[in-house]
């Protein structure tokens, strides 16, 4: 069976080497319609010669012989052929064995012709020899370009060539034309099947990312309950009232994350819909870590803030970012046996620079590259470090690039990862 599930990236991988591939056809077409052309130009040249010829012999001008005749005639343009001719000659018999012979070599198109006398300096005689194709049978008056022989000659001049010429290559002009849009409907289907198949990736990616921003505010609920849960609890009523705000703070914050994604669940489009203000990036890293603290305390976590940013202050959407702050905090916990974690802030020229440091298992550097990539996992020992869908950081990088930022990682196995965001100002 066919494999349904490929994935847009595939897909967008066939285009581009479908494009390449329709992109060399049209240039082979091109190359080859032009080398017909030339192929014609060519033949319609030949036809004239030999038309020339044949009007040598018809008006037995024995001294114009085969073995000079590239010299006799010349073609200083296109469309115009100089023929060298001698006096006396009959007008009347030059144009009616003219048009015969241009006939009899398949040259049917109008020709001007012209009979030049050195003596008196100007065409003696000139006529317009209609084809048989012509449709229009007016007299026209004929029409000699200038040159630059002065010597007695005869001047065929083809106004039509090229719209002759090109009339001949009908056939192969509609082929490759017919085949131009077969090749575009075909670019066409596959760009359509990819736009389908991207509309419902990111449709089904933006649910992941929501989803997998759940798992944490119920983990951190959970954790509330069961302190709760302790009848130890009503002696300690400041505790007992930090554990209610957490959950009460989480349901808030879960209900708002199902509010997004029911409101853009349904989008056609990658990017976030950022809902921007003026935010203390120090305010969003306490307010992370607040969110966290039941999970910090159950994991003995040792946590550091250096909040040194002279100016925290950015224009970005806020929950968004708390958003960025938890995934890295999250994760910092989830992969390090015995958390240490420092959070760090500085202000550089116009950016904030945020740093969260752990001493977690670290990443190789084979990974680092695929690290943000939607669905890749960390991989030690052919297995995978924690649960999970490889959404968290994809979806972080994601909040960054909207912000106009930029994220790294530096990291070391066994000795722990560094995230370094910077945001503008």
């Amino acid at each position: 069976m066919i494999n349904l599930f490929i994935r847009s990236s595939t897909i967008r991988l066939g285009i581009f080497i479908s494009t390449l591939i329709i992109a060399i056809i049209v240039v082979f077409q091109l190359v080859w319609l032009k080398a017909i052309y030339h192929s014609k130009q060519e033949e319609f040249n030949r036809g004239v010669i030999k038309s020339v010829r044949a009007l040598y012999q018809d008006i037995k001008a024995d001294n114009y012989t085969y073995s000079t005749l590239n010299e006799l005639i010349e073609s200083p343009e296109s469309h115009l052929y100089i023929a060298k001719i001698n006096f006396p000659v009959n007008s009347d018999s030059v144009s009616q064995y003219l048009q015969y012979e241009l006939e009899e070599f398949d040259i049917f198109t109008d020709c001007h012709i012209g009979i030049y006398d050195s003596k008196a300096g100007k065409y003696i005689y000139t006529e317009v020899l209609k084809s048989a194709g012509t449709k229009e049978k007016e007299k026209d008056t004929a029409i000699i370009p200038d040159n630059d022989h002065h010597d007695d000659h005869l001047a065929l001049y083809f106004p039509r060539r090229s719209r002759y010429i090109l009339a001949e290559m009908n056939f192969w002009i509609i082929s490759s034309a017919v085949l131009l849009i077969v090749l575009l409907l075909f670019g066409w289907g596959l760009y359509y099947f990819y736009r389908q198949k991207f509309l419902n990736e990111t449709q089904k990616d933006f649910i992941h990312n929501f989803t997998h921003e759940f798992k944490t505010p119920v983990a951190v609920i959970s954790l509330a309950a069961d302190v709760l849960k302790n009848p130890a609890i009503i002696e300690k009523p400041q505790k007992l009232d930090t554990y209610a705000g957490i959950v009460k703070y989480q349901s808030t914050y879960l209900q708002t994350q199902i509010e997004k994604l029911l409101r853009f669940a349904h989008t056609e489009s990658r990017q976030l819909h950022l809902n921007k203000e003026k935010v203390d990036i120090h305010d969003l890293v306490n307010e992370a870590v607040s969110n966290l603290t039941p999970l910090i305390n159950e994991r003995n976590s040792q946590l550091t803030l250096r909040l040194e940013a002279t100016n925290p202050f950015l224009i970005a959407d806020r929950d968004y970012l708390i958003i960025v702050i938890t995934n890295l905090i999250d994760n910092a916990i989830k992969y390090s046996k015995n958390p240490n974690i420092v959070i760090r802030t500085e202000s550089k020229e116009h950016m904030i620079i945020l740093s969260v440091a752990d001493n977690g298992i670290g990443i190789e550097k084979r990974q680092l590259k695929k690290i943000f990539e939607k669905f890749f996992r960390v991989r030690n020992d052919e297995t995978y470090n924690a649960k999970g869908f490889g959404l968290g950081l994809s979806f972080v990088k994601k909040i960054v690039d909207a912000h106009a930022g930029k994220i790294k990682i530096e990291s070391v196995p066994e000795k722990g990862s560094d995230f370094t965001i910077e945001l503008p100002v």
